[in-house]
């Protein structure tokens, strides 16, 4: 065990001994603080903001000879699979991204900009700019960045179940060997929790001794700051009636590492049972717990006040004590601590660094990582357009029945979209037309952002990813899925299968990344 070892066990040790009934009454503090700024409406802004936070995974045991060379092997072999790769933490501060979870994580957040035409380009224009440096300099790692909702090829020498259950003890806590220093990540695995955290997906065998299971997993979040905090409740009523659609729209995880899945599933029952989308299903199984549903398709709100509220009664799984500062939010900032395990997938946020900055946003967390650049800001304006165009026009899918609106999300999770989903449009007409259900969602997607200053032509232009892929009913789940059928219908088995299909979205998306789409990948 090294010294960095030893001194994260004590930090996990030093939260472990924090008094959770203080952190609750601290927390419950926070909130009442929280809820008198917002009655003085410091959490309001002049306008709309939007911001993105974009996940990837690493992936190595190759490097890439130019950008117009294919995958090649160091030893000189050309078309091996690319395998996962741990980031060096130097490199990660080199480039400018975050931690995440895993040690192959990566993760960009983008600066927040007015959600208008110029905040929009900007957006882009950052996410362009920082990722391309990103992939110049992993590149010459023999390394590269992926946005891909799921991986499966571990690394070089080691199974996927290896990676994922690998941890170490000192003196009684338990560290996962592959994760990031995030104290809470690893507390949460010597808590008073379950001990065990399992996933529960179709054929799908795993379990581990900690939440390591869930860097299974990648996203794109895109947030949407109000104008008015007042009316969170609303703008969190309408995202939850659009993630069905939109998911049904970005599914990108039909396949796990081949390890995890039981002895006796077959590639045909894989194939049969297996969901489109089985990011949910790993978030919701690993860090939910009985009595504890931190990650769930959250109920709708009343007031403002009910949503402050709901993160200071959320439960408590790690009480992470948190430090004065001289920041506007350290005033809450057992709150906002308490907050960093309040996983839903829609969930309001309340933050600033000063009083000027303060904010009241969405974070829409459904969506998993996707293809190209231009693919995952087609999710990010198709959101931000609708919770621009929906309430202004009073659009009356918002009174569309809450428990429908759920029904439909967990459908996309399983059948993407071929799911049965149930819509009301524009003109009051409750419809499960597929048709209807796309074309009213991307129109008010288009609308929203007409409404703040995009031309039609640039509000065509980025949601067009989207409108092929409900015009030819093909998402990158669905990709997937052909691709691996085809191959076991030439014969292979199904690692190779696999394999071939994660080989090709990768020399893909390095082909398209910055100014290609799905759409391009597709060979008729």
């Amino acid at each position: 065990m090294t010294d960095a070892d030893r001194d994260l066990a004590a930090r996990i040790r030093g939260v472990l001994e924090t008094d959770p009934e203080e952190f609750r009454r601290r927390a419950e503090a926070d909130a009442e603080t929280v809820k008198a700024e917002l009655r003085d409406g410091t959490f309001d802004n002049h306008q709309s903001i939007i911001g993105l936070e974009y996940e990837f995974y690493a992936v190595s045991e190759g490097r890439w000879r130019g950008r117009d060379r294919d995958w090649e092997r160091t030893d000189g072999a050309a078309g091996d699979v690319p395998h996962l790769s741990r980031v060096p933490r130097r490199l990660l501060e080199l480039i400018g991204f975050e931690k995440e979870l895993g040690l192959h994580n990566a993760e960009m957040t983008t600066s927040p900009q007015p959600l208008n035409a110029a905040g929009v380009r900007a957006q882009v224009a950052e996410v362009r700019a920082r990722l391309q440096a990103a992939q110049e300099t992993t590149d010459a790692e023999g390394m590269r960045l992926v946005s891909d909702a799921m991986w499966t090829v571990p690394p070089v020498g080691e199974t996927a179940r290896e990676y994922l259950a690998d941890s170490i003890e000192d003196d009684g806590v338990r560290i996962a060997t592959n994760m990031s220093d995030a104290v809470r990540y690893h507390a949460m695995a010597n808590g008073p929790g379950p001990g065990t955290f399992a996933v529960d997906a179709p054929h799908v065998d795993l379990a581990a001794d900690t939440v390591m299971p869930e860097s299974l997993i990648t996203s794109i979040q895109p947030h949407y700051q109000v104008a008015s905090a007042e009316d969170i409740p609303r703008y969190h009523t309408l995202a939850l009636r659009v993630a069905g659609p939109l998911l049904a729209l970005g599914v990108n995880a039909p396949f796990f590492p081949l390890d995890l899945y039981a002895d006796d599933a077959s590639a045909e029952a894989i194939l049969a049972d297996g969901w489109h989308e089985n990011r949910v299903a790993v978030f919701e199984s690993v860090l939910n717990e009985e009595g504890a549903e931190k990650v769930a398709f959250p109920e709708d709100l009343d007031s403002v006040e009910e949503a402050v509220d709901r993160v200071a009664a959320d439960p408590t799984i790690v009480p992470m004590p948190a430090t004065d500062g001289d920041r506007f939010d350290d005033a809450f900032a057992t709150l906002r601590r308490k907050h960093g395990t309040y996983w839903r997938w829609v969930r309001p946020v309340f933050d600033g660094a000063t009083r000027s900055a303060a904010n009241a946003r969405i974070e829409f967390r459904p969506i998993p990582a996707q293809p190209t650049v231009h693919d995952s800001f087609a999710f990010l304006a198709a959101f931000a357009g609708l919770l621009e165009s929906l309430p202004r026009r009073r659009h009356p899918v918002y009174d569309l029945d809450w428990e429908t609106a759920r029904d439909n999300f967990y459908a996309a999770v399983r059948d993407g979209i071929d799911a049965d989903l149930s819509w009301i449009t524009t003109d009051g007409v409750e419809t499960t037309d597929a048709d209807a259900i796309f074309g009213d969602l991307l129109s008010h997607a288009e609308a929203g952002l007409e409404d703040v200053g995009l031309s039609e032509a640039e509000a065509e232009s980025y949601l067009d990813p989207l409108r092929w892929r409900a015009r030819t009913r093909l998402t990158p789940a669905a990709w997937k899925r052909r691709r691996v059928r085809e191959r076991l219908d030439d014969g292979a088995d199904f690692a190779e299968a696999v394999g071939a299909m994660q080989r090709t979205y990768v020399e893909r998306q390095r082909e398209t990344l910055f100014e290609g789409t799905f759409a391009d990948w597709i060979v008729e």
